[in-house]
């Protein structure tokens, strides 16, 4: 053939569609958005019998093509475009083995649009232990179509899939039903208004908030006004159509689909009883959180060391190896140690996204979004608010998003504008290194104290949240409320493909996404801060040189040389040398240690006289009540970009003129304040830590709100109520613990 197979995967949500996207594209696929909406598109390749190649698109999860969202209207506007590069040849709806009566409902929506599909029954593995049996052969006779009996799990019928999307021009177009028996007369004058076009496409053009090109909805409406019904009346049809299909389905499962009830019962019921009891449900959840904090830490601690001695190590690397100059600085001070600081935190986030992707495979995040409902109600939230919630541990932006599922206006509205306070993957590297240095190790009950004030983080995050829905829903005087409904998907094993997957995809777009503006502040970064045009700077040698003559060299580097040399002298005490050698040895060291320590003196002291230095001590005014000094309060600016560049920042701020083969926590653990004590102490890192936890802080987020509210007024509330919010309760933190 001399053109790809267009293919749409469609199916409810929890049937394990992805699971069968990854099945056939395997790596072959990307992730991006929608044409002007910011709706996640994916897509892959898979290569069929014959040569052929197949376009998969997988398209979002909906129960029917009675849309109800923004997700769900994109599905039915693809499938009603034909001039849409995307339009499918053939489509294949994934359905799950235990609900396939609630699944065929969708099924027969797409036969309808006399559109080729493939019925795809998965989970074929549950079968015996569910104790359901299929006629295969008869089910594909009472539905006109082929069907593709599967289990991702083991990867069985794939192949079958394959051979069945190739010889897709074999498939019947036929409707399942006639849809037209809901309303003779009004589908008898639809067609007579538009006779060539199809009724029932025209019926769903009329009844869901869709376009069907080359004709528009408004020309349809104009068109059959004589004939047009109430809203009322159109629901009333809707509502046959549902009752004609279920009929339809229940005829067609009563011969060909047979379950044991005894064997269907399982421990499903049982253990749900536990996980979402109004008690224990809360108890279990609290209890898997900790472990995961726990976790976070006590797995990722080894290979984050490691990429952080590798980082320190090539920067010296670079350094000791090229000739001094110009791009040699760029290299080690600017590229490598931005980069560096976002790299060492890839473990962590890992870790994270891994166990999100374990509770959503497993089955167990339906349970906490059920649970969940029960805490939402109080605060003005619907339970479909949960779900951009817990999304937004992830990323608050394609949290915003998952807000199109929320009919209600008002209760999408106060899940957009809280959403933010939730702790995101770009605090995580924020807090894990401020955790590291103000946190001291040790543990209560088994659980360390560092992971403990981690997950008090999360809780801040959820609570504030939770308390600005509710003072948002006193004063948004926006009357409505919506009913929540949430599948509970069954429970079963994550599969590993899918998790890796999940995993990969998730941190490669949280590092490049990062990695993208840190490279480019990083650059602008180093620049600033190793140009200056003050003649502080330009004479900074022969000035420290001459108050190190004068007054001898800083507190700190006297410090740094006495326990270079007590580490030494504790290293050669079991040596057994002679006290003259070690003398001569200690004199040696000493001139050493005191040349770097002023080559370090002098570095400082350019960096802060250098241009971003100077830009640095103009703000340092607004911040330094908060306890943070000029670095910091670049790091702070910066990170508006995005979250996390706030540790890139510091790392090529302190990487600047820096000689030491030394990691980024090791250098934000020598910064000293004016009166000679550790910067980064307890008032400083928990002040920082609670302005992460309530600031918006990030630009993309900010866009994201601006786009789904379609005005620059809730953004601009968002982020001036979260900086004042941040501000106040750090300055508090400072002042108290200070």
């Amino acid at each position: 053939m001399s053109k790809n197979i267009n293919v749409a995967l469609i199916g409810n949500p929890n049937t394990g569609k992805t699971s069968v996207f990854n099945q056939l594209t395997g790596l072959k696929q990307k992730v991006g958005n929608y044409p002007g909406i910011t709706v996640e598109k994916k897509e892959g390749i898979c290569k069929l019998p014959r040569g052929v190649k197949a376009h998969i698109l997988d398209l979002p999860g909906t129960y029917s093509l009675n849309t109800t969202s923004l997700d769900e209207s994109l599905v039915v506007e693809l499938l009603l475009n034909k001039n849409d590069k995307d339009y499918p040849d053939v489509a294949v709806v994934v359905t799950d083995v235990e609900n396939l009566k609630r699944n065929l409902f969708l099924f027969t929506q797409i036969k309808d649009l006399k559109i080729p599909a493939i019925l795809v029954i998965n989970m074929a593995d549950r079968m015996s232990r569910k104790g359901i049996s299929l006629d295969i052969e008869a089910m594909e006779k009472q539905l006109d179509t082929k069907i593709a009996l599967v289990s991702t799990r083991k990867g069985e019928g794939i192949d079958r899939i394959k051979e069945l999307i190739a010889d897709y021009r074999s498939l019947s177009t036929a409707p399942n039903l006639d849809a037209s028996r809901i309303s003779p007369d009004y589908f008898k004058n639809l067609q007579k208004a538009f006779p060539n076009e199809d009724p029932y496409k025209l019926w769903l053009v009329i009844t869901q908030d869709v376009n069907f090109m080359p004709i528009e909805k408004r020309q349809i409406q104009d068109a059959t006004s004589f004939f047009t019904k109430s809203k009322e009346e159109l629901k009333k049809l809707q509502h046959r159509e549902t009752v004609l299909r279920y009929q339809f389905i229940n005829d067609t499962l009563k011969s060909t689909y047979k379950v044991d009830q005894m064997a269907a019962k399982g421990l499903r019921a049982s253990i749900d009883k536990i996980l979402t009891h109004k008690v224990f449900g809360y108890l279990i959840f609290f209890a898997i959180l900790l472990l995961i904090f726990q976790t976070i830490f006590e797995w990722s601690s080894y290979p984050m060391d490691f990429i952080d001695e590798q980082f320190a190590a090539a920067s010296e690397w670079i350094k000791n190896t090229l000739p001094p100059g110009l791009f040699t600085d760029l290299l080690a001070e600017g590229i490598l140690a931005g980069i560096g600081g976002v790299v060492i935190f890839i473990p962590q986030i890992a870790f994270l996204f891994l166990f999100i992707s374990l509770l959503e495979e497993s089955g167990y995040m339906s349970r906490v979004v059920f649970l969940m409902d029960r805490l939402m109600r109080p605060f003005g939230l619907s339970g479909k608010s949960v779900v951009p919630l817990i999304s937004g541990n992830a990323c608050a932006i394609p949290a915003i998003m998952a807000t199109r599922t929320i009919e209600n206006w008002k209760e999408r509205l106060i899940t957009i504008l809280v959403t933010p306070f939730t702790t995101c993957s770009a605090r995580l590297p924020v807090y894990l290194i401020l955790i590291a240095l103000v946190i001291p190790e040790g543990s209560v009950l088994g659980l360390s104290y560092q992971a403990l004030t981690l997950m008090l983080l999360y809780l801040l995050g959820f609570g504030m949240a939770l308390f600005s829905a509710m003072v948002l829903d006193k004063i948004l005087k926006i009357k409505s409320r919506s009913l929540f409904m949430v599948e509970m998907p069954t429970y079963r094993m994550p599969l590993i493909k899918n998790v890796g997957y999940t995993v990969l995809e998730k941190t490669k777009s949280f590092v490049f996404g990062a990695g993208k503006i840190i490279l480019a502040l990083s650059i602008v970064l180093w620049f600033l801060g190793s140009n200056g045009y003050s003649d502080d700077f330009q004479n900074a040698e022969e000035i420290v040189s001459e108050r190190i003559a004068n007054e001898g060299l800083s507190t700190y580097s006297k410090n740094y040389i006495q326990t270079n040399i007590d580490s030494y002298l504790e290293e050669v005490e079991s040596e057994g040398l002679a006290p003259s050698a070690v003398r001569d040895s200690v004199r040696t060291l000493t001139a050493d240690l005191t040349e770097s320590a002023k080559a370090q003196e002098i570095a400082s002291y350019k960096l802060e006289h250098s241009y971003i230095g100077q830009a640095g001590k103009a703000f340092e005014p607004i911040v330094k009540p908060l306890g943070y000094d000029w670095k910091i309060g670049i790091a702070v600016l910066t990170s508006f970009a995005a979250r996390e560049v706030f540790v890139g920042t510091l790392a090529t701020i302190y990487s600047v003129g820096s000689d030491e083969e030394e990691t980024i926590q090791n250098r934000m653990a020598a910064e000293l304040d004016e009166s000679g004590k550790p910067l980064f102490n307890l008032a400083t890192g928990v002040s920082l830590m609670l302005f992460y936890a309530l600031a918006m802080q990030c630009m993309s987020t900010l866009a994201i709100v601006k786009r789904e509210t379609n005005s620059w007024k809730w953004p601009m509330i968002q982020l001036g109520f979260m900086s004042v919010l941040a501000y106040v309760v750090a300055l508090a933190a400072y002042q108290i613990l200070a």
